[in-house]
């Protein structure tokens, strides 16, 4: 199977990339870079330390004798050359990851929200737009987040995309359909995730694209089977305020002595999900594809949940590590539970990587041996979604 993968550059795109290779598919990627760019404008590198995009395809071939082609182009800008690639490399499957990834940095400022909303629906919309004038019959997978559902229940799981409801019509009858879930986005990243749904929607239904769309959940761990094989090919490990994913976070702040910061209360609860998983789980979207004329595909992709302050006192329990907890910038709940189903993976067979000692003792190993590297200045979250006037009054409470 041929598979572009549009961001392979990336935190999940780069290990899905080489996994897809050493399984035997036939694998180009598309980036832009901008990830790194935006190292640069944070002054804030990965704690890892990633090599030229160049050299990391020359290490895969070398070691395995598989080659990844590479294309340089921003797909929320040049519509023309992500068409062209279509056409010239003709892919069975896309896998869209070429998005702003990160909430907070969403929030950073008008500047950030602007950007976000630019390069995510423009790429998405790219993509959809140029597959349907290239007259190819090509599987779009696409990386969304559980974020689009929000943090309420209603006291029910959350279903895999779709809610069945019943109205009621004039006559008083009760007529049953079944709708997109409900979006309750939290960010500005997140509520481009939910403008994703309805592109994918509307693409599916007028041009019969076919879409896998998966609700990931916060992706923890660093390392998968391929990415271990060479320093060179080591993932990101994102620490700061921005990009630092929350498990990694706290066990990266234990390994360099720094505080676990926990935001509010720390009675955020939220779907996790190994990065290991990640990539399996991409796999088993390829290679269960819909059928053209069906609805859009929507898995849960997440194998667990815990709340947010539980996590910190593991860790701690663990490292010995002291737990600050901070104001919580965030306009969030303090407290939420959250149930949700994941049946479809696992009905395809996903055997779930839960938390377990080895591998949090894995993402704390490459915390200490890189933690020269970190800069602790990063670490706190500077992004304010709530009015800057209430952020100061709970800082002064705090001090």
């Amino acid at each position: 199977m041929k598979v572009l993968v549009l961001g392979g550059d990336g935190f999940c795109g780069w290990p899905t990339s080489l996994h897809l290779s050493a399984q035997g598919y036939e694998v180009a990627i598309v980036d832009n870079l901008s990830r790194r760019k935006i190292d640069v404008e944070l002054e804030c590198e990965s704690l890892t330390p990633i090599r030229p995009m160049g050299e990391r395809l020359r290490v895969w071939e070398e070691l395995t004798g598989n080659r990844i082609d590479f294309h340089n182009i921003n797909v929320a800008q040049n519509y023309q050359r992500l068409l062209d690639l279509l056409l010239e490399w003709q892919p069975d499957a896309v896998i869209h990851f070429a998005e702003q990834r990160a909430a907070p940095y969403s929030m950073k400022s008008s500047y950030h929200k602007r950007y976000t909303v630019d390069n995510n629906l423009n790429a998405t919309n790219n993509l959809l737009a140029a597959i349907t004038e290239s007259g190819l019959d090509t599987h779009v997978v696409h990386l969304g987040t559980m974020g689009v559902y929000g943090y309420g229940t209603a006291g029910m799981q959350i279903p895999e995309g779709y809610l069945t409801v019943k109205v009621e019509t004039e006559e008083g009858e009760l007529v049953e359909q079944e709708i997109l879930y409900p979006p309750n986005p939290g960010s500005i990243y997140h509520m481009t995730k939910t403008q994703d749904q309805l592109l994918f929607a509307y693409y599916n239904k007028n041009d019969g694209t076919r879409v896998t769309d998966l609700h990931q959940g916060i992706v923890w761990g660093t390392q998968t089977q391929e990415t271990r094989l060479d320093e060179r090919l080591i993932n990101r490990f994102d620490y700061d305020g921005d990009y630092g994913t929350v498990l990694n976070r706290f066990l990266m702040q234990a390994a360099v002595g720094y505080p676990l910061t926990v935001h509010g209360t720390g009675g955020q609860t939220r779907a996790f999900i190994h990065i290991q998983d990640t990539v399996r789980c991409i796999q088993l979207a390829l290679e269960n594809p819909p059928e053209r004329g069906d609805r859009v595909n929507v898995y849960n992709q997440m194998t667990e949940t815990h709340r947010l302050r539980d996590l910190a006192k593991m860790v701690s329990e663990r490292t010995g590590a002291e737990i600050d907890y901070v104001p919580n910038p965030r306009n969030e709940a303090a407290e939420n539970d959250l149930h949700v189903r994941n049946d479809r993976f696992l009905d395809l067979g996903l055997q779930p990587t839960t938390l377990s000692e080895g591998l949090l003792e894995e993402v704390t190993e490459i915390a200490r041996r890189y933690a020269h590297r970190c800069d602790t200045s990063k670490i706190p979250a500077t992004s304010l979604w709530r009015p800057r006037e209430e952020i100061a009054h709970q800082q002064e409470g705090h001090r």
